[in-house]
């Protein structure tokens, strides 16, 4: 039986605002799945980098039976997370005595991205507890999309991903596409993979009369709202959105009073040269463009205001190069908000074509501006895919997918 998981996510807290440069579906994965973990009477550590010193080191505010662990790993402050493995093994010591003050002994260990997996094999030296990990991206994957060599990943963590899919011992895909991927790129074992979707949280995503949600949200009194959730980084293709719009608007003669663009992300209290140089370069484009009247950027948000920033929405677009799932894809659905997405990635499996929102190639804002058009022209067809893309998301609720965990974690463990 299962009591105790050690869960890693060594370079992002859980807690963390999302939308920062290091924040975004993985930290809302490892916390919905803790609390989930713990309504069924598992306990769960999630084990952090420390990276504000005020943080107290063990937070409960994951709820009961979880716990989220700061522990130290270099600068107490947000660091480049490739920078961070170099501290790796002041964090692993912080975890081994952890566990050991407080006598503990783990199940499992469930760890995620490749410094976790790097964190989990260490500490299994010491404790014997098998390793489950989810990757939830791809260092070659990323490799593939980026368009500079400050985007490229460093040699180091496309090795160690190598490493990590040899000597754990389950590894957790969020679709078929990924496992593929992995066992393509990395040689990794097939038989070791079990593919598991991300979930959604129904009780926070739910539908919301647009109205009240506009009101509440006090933003895009106009008629149309098209909305883009996450990180500002070129990985997510808020430029394509951008060039998309400017084309969108031609068959809108009063746009400045029928249609919006928000961009929720960023975070400003972050001192990161590359999020401000992105920032600075989509502010230029849509000025280039002529539609600096159209865009607006309003920073991170808090979770618990997603679900009336969906609601509030026409669509919800991802032009993203690369996903290896979209859980923002499915929030949005769960609010009955059709949703445009790149067919790359996860996305492909996430958002149903022609059912739940519409998938169009990657880096053509031809293609984005046409569906963009049809489903802010044609409401009947917003309210039709909405309304299929709240039952799909229901498929995917954080209890199902739990249940499949769980039932990962027995198998191991037995």
């Amino acid at each position: 039986m299962i009591r105790r998981i050690a869960m890693l996510s060594v370079h992002t807290c859980p807690l963390a605002a999302l939308g920062g440069k290091e924040t975004g579906g993985m930290n809302v994965y490892v916390r919905d799945l803790s609390r989930e973990l713990g309504r069924r009477d598992i306990y769960v550590d999630v084990f952090t980098r420390l990276q504000k010193p005020a943080l107290p080191k063990v937070s409960e505010a994951l709820g009961r039976r979880c716990r989220t662990i700061h522990l130290p790993a270099g600068p107490k402050t947000p660091y480049d997370k490739n920078l961070v493995f170099d501290h790796l093994p002041e964090f692993v010591e912080g975890v081994k005595r952890f566990a050991q003050e407080k006598g503990i002994a783990y199940d499992l260990i469930h760890s995620h991205y490749w410094l976790s997996g790097w964190v989990a094999r260490e500490l299994r030296k010491s404790w014997g507890a098998p390793i489950i990990q989810m990757f939830h991206t791809l260092g070659r994957l990323k490799n593939t999309v980026a368009q500079s060599q400050e985007e490229m990943e460093m040699a180091r963590r496309i090795e160690v991903e190598t490493e990590i899919m040899a000597f754990v011992d389950r590894i957790v895909a969020a679709t078929a596409m990924e496992k593929a991927q992995m066992t393509q790129l990395y040689g990794a074992d097939p038989a070791k993979i079990a593919v598991i979707p991300c979930g959604v949280d129904l009780s926070l995503f739910r539908p919301i009369p647009t109205d009240e949600a506009r009101e509440r949200l006090d933003i895009c009194e106009r008629k149309h709202m098209v909305l883009f959730v996450g990180r500002i980084e070129r990985l997510k293709g808020i430029d394509t959105l951008l060039e998309a719009m400017a084309i969108v608007v031609r068959d809108f003669p009063n746009w400045q009073e029928e249609i919006c663009v928000c961009i929720v992300g960023g975070d400003t209290s972050e001192d990161s040269a590359v999020l401000d140089k992105e920032m600075e370069r989509l502010q230029d484009l849509r000025a280039e463009l002529g539609i600096a009247d159209l865009v607006t950027f309003l920073g991170a948000q808090a979770q618990d205001a997603l679900p009336d920033h969906y609601s509030a929405a026409d669509v919800v677009v991802m032009p993203s190069y690369y996903e290896s799932f979209g859980m923002v894809a499915l929030e949005a659905m769960a609010c009955g908000t059709p949703v445009i997405a790149s067919q790359v990635g996860g996305l492909s499996f996430t958002v149903q074509d022609g059912i739940t929102g519409f998938l169009v190639p990657g880096r053509d804002p031809p293609a984005l501006a046409e569906k963009i058009t049809l489903l802010l022209k044609d409401q009947a067809l917003r309210n039709k895919l909405g309304a299929q893309g709240i039952e799909w998301a229901h498929q995917h609720s954080w209890a199902r997918i739990a249940d499949q965990v769980i039932s990962l974690y027995s198998d191991l463990v037995s």
